[in-house]
């Protein structure tokens, strides 16, 4: 009590925030959980208000926090560190490899022609050609932050779209070894071709070996770890630390190491669970950190009252927009595109925020650059990490995708005989309560493809083979089992139950799912609880990221036999994203039900546009041969989860897509409408997930619908 008193009342308020480490820490938690969060609702991005609190809790504010805190700076540095490393791991190789030459090609236009215009700025404003060259490499990179409209708007498998994501590999390597060039070069004070030969050769050395080594390391390891996702999540950060101290060594700075050890465990990572952690991890803590720390450096009077900054701010802006207009126009007279290709290829590469922000400040630190180029940089990452998402948003609808890209689903031929490889449906039963609506709903799907249902119950594997607590777990399981089978055969389906011992439901539900070639998992619905299942997971994301085949997750309200009027929201108009309403269809046939496919267009659609998309969309489905062809609704609206909310009261059923979110390298996660959906839904619901493997899997007569897998 007598600590507590001398805290609470002898003690003025700074002295406690400067003796406790932990009050701080918690003023941070709480900025990085609320003004995203308030940001977002504004329709700003959420780093921006990360920034903005950092200038309110800086010296230029409230004064609370000081840039040279210790303890800030630490986070702020494994944040920078975390920034690169995901910048390098969020590349998409696969885009790149589909596009290789053009990607190439864009991505020397974008980056030369904004290095030469940066360059060009520096020196006009009077700094040596170190300094120019570095404030050009600025402008070079890009982050993809409207990658989720791009996907939400079903456009990324557009030509033009791909060629830009590729281009990223290049822009981001080629701004990270610039960065390493320029600092190293400014610590030795004095330039030589000598020292940058003997330096451009060890950071060769450097980036081979932690490319091709971290690559092999990863891949042997991850091979030889089998299912322990934390000795995984620990690899990868070994990893990260591990090539930026090496980065050290050699005399470059530590987020190229990060970066390149992103790059080299991208494969051997992959989209999967242990991805989601590391990048989980790094963008609810470090990485907003980072940008709460940029607002700290902000030197409010200086960047108002001082023209020069005022003038130099201006020109990177109008610099930076013009020289990506002139990369795009370059590329449209090289590749032929059309003229909404460009203009989104353009909006694409304007948000500067990741590399761009990673290597200012480090710039900043080396005594490279000074106050006034981090004061505009900042300004320049506000406006741009605005603009280009909104101009992407306007520019990108009705955006066509690739031919080659978009091939038409078959239809699963119903009437086809029964074979050893039938439509097979794993049903995992572990809640008497909701059992009888799962098995009802994979009586329905199983009657209308002359299928089959197997009932699954997985016991968890204790140390010891006769342990009581696996005896009690196993006569559980032959209890639902025996239950499931009678549902089943009530339903004339037949059923063949499958027990298996695991240790560990997912991967029970998986491997027992591959081994039965299952066509599809139907699952009851897993709410996340807790922090370890906000962590690491649930079982439905577990068998999600692993499992072989398309995986429905349902939460039905009343029996599926009840259900007559079936929704299905459709966001990108593309025929792999149709496959629910073929998964629709089916349940549709059995209940003589109806469909209403819906579409959701933004509020300031033109009507021209809507009438082709209703057009596109009709079709599409059309393509799809259904008995009964789906009502088809196209509505313009602000919000899209609202609009889907209001048009779902008068259906019984509503179809989605497990949609994931693609991390930008901001670190900033943009809210998804499938989440918003599922919580405010009154109605049953039954969510899509494919196999991670691939992201335009189909329905043929022996595997079920699917859709971009999510959380």
């Amino acid at each position: 009590m007598e600590l507590l008193s001398q805290v609470l009342v002898l003690e003025p308020t700074s002295q406690v925030l400067g003796k406790e480490p932990i009050v701080p820490f918690a003023i941070l938690l709480v900025v990085i959980l609320v003004i995203p969060i308030m940001f977002e609702r504004l329709r700003l991005p959420g780093l921006v208000g990360l920034v903005f609190s950092g200038l309110v809790l800086g010296p230029s504010g409230w004064n609370l926090f000081q840039p040279d805190s210790p303890m800030i700076n630490l986070l702020s540095d494994i944040g920078l560190i975390y920034l690169l490393f995901v910048a390098g791991l969020e590349i998409d190789l696969g885009k790149f490899r589909q596009r290789k030459s053009r990607a190439l090609g864009f991505a020397s236009l974008t980056f030369t022609v904004p290095l030469v215009m940066g360059t060009s700025l520096g020196l006009i404003f009077g700094y040596g050609w170190n300094t120019s060259i570095l404030i050009g490499s600025l402008f070079a990179s890009y982050t993809l932050l409207a990658y989720p409209i791009i996907s939400r708007l079903g456009v990324v498998n557009n030509e033009a779209v791909t060629v830009t994501i590729g281009a990223t590999i290049f822009t981001d390597i080629g701004a990270v070894l610039i960065l390493a060039l320029t600092v190293a070069i400014a610590h030795a004070g004095t330039f030589s071709f000598a020292k940058l030969l003997t330096l451009s050769g060890w950071l060769t050395i450097y980036s081979v070996a932690v490319v091709t080594g971290f690559d092999w390391a990863g891949k042997e390891f991850f091979k030889r770890s089998g299912d322990d996702e934390g000795n995984k999540f620990l690899f990868v950060l070994l990893s990260v630390f591990l090539a930026a101290v090496g980065a050290q060594l050699i005399g470059v700075e530590k987020i190229v190491g990060a970066f390149l050890a992103g790059l080299a465990v991208n494969e051997a990572v992959g989209a999967g669970p242990v991805k989601e952690k590391v990048v989980f991890i790094g963008s609810v803590l470090f990485i907003p950190i980072f940008f709460v720390d940029l607002g700290l450096l902000i030197d409010l009077p200086a960047l108002g009252n001082n023209l020069d900054t005022l003038k130099l701010t201006l020109l990177m802006i109008v610099g930076l927009i013009v020289s990506k207009l002139i990369a795009a126009l370059l590329t449209k007279l090289l590749y032929r595109y059309k003229w909404q290709e460009i203009l989104t290829m353009w909006s694409l590469s304007l948000p500067q925020v990741g590399t761009t922000l990673a290597a200012t400040l480090v710039g900043y630190r080396a005594g490279l650059l000074p106050l006034v180029v981090l004061h505009s940089v900042i300004v320049l990452m506000l406006v741009t990490s605005t603009l280009g998402p909104l101009l992407t948003s306007r520019i990108a609808v009705g955006l066509n995708s690739s031919p080659a890209e978009d091939p038409t689903p078959p239809l699963p031929d119903q009437n086809a005989p029964e074979t050893d490889s039938a439509f097979t449906i794993v049903v995992p039963v572990y809640n008497p309560q909701t059992q009888q609506y799962l098995i009802e709903m994979a009586a329905l799907l199983a009657r209308q493809s002359q299928g089959k249902i197997i009932p699954l119950a997985i016991a968890n594997a204790a140390a010891q083979m006769d342990a009581p607590q696996l005896e009690t777990s196993l006569q559980r399981s032959e209890w639902l089992l025996t239950k499931a089978t009678a549902q089943s055969q009530a339903l004339g389906v037949t059923a063949e139950p499958v027990l298996r011992i695991d240790d560990a439901f997912a991967q029970g539900i998986s491997r027992a799912a591959r081994e039965q070639k299952a066509s599809l998992i139907v699952m009851g619905w897993g709410k996340r609880t807790g922090l370890r299942a906000r962590l690491f997971g649930n079982v439905i994301d577990g068998v999600l990221w692993a499992s072989h085949c398309p995986v429905a997750v349902t939460r039905l309200v009343e029996s599926p036999k009840k259900i007559q009027r079936i929704l299905v929201p459709i966001e990108n108009l593309t025929a792999p994203t149709l496959q629910p309403v073929q998964f629709a269809q089916m349940l549709a046939e059995a209940n003589q039900s109806h469909i209403t496919v819906l579409n959701v267009c933004d509020r300031r659609t033109s009507s021209s546009k809507i009438a082709w998309r209703r057009s596109h969309l009709s079709l599409l489905v059309s393509k799809l041969a259904l008995a009964n062809t789906p009502e088809i609704q196209i509505i313009a609206h602000e919000n899209v989860a609202q609009a889907i909310l209001q048009a779902a009261r008068l259906y019984d059923l509503v179809v989605l897509p497990f949609i994931r979110n693609r991390t930008s390298p901001g670190g900033l996660a943009i809210s998804d409408v499938t989440t918003q959906l599922a919580r405010q839904l009154t109605c049953s619901i039954v969510m899509l997930g494919e196999p991670q493997r691939t992201q335009t899997n189909v329905i043929t007569s022996n595997t079920a619908t699917s859709i971009t897998s999510a959380v």
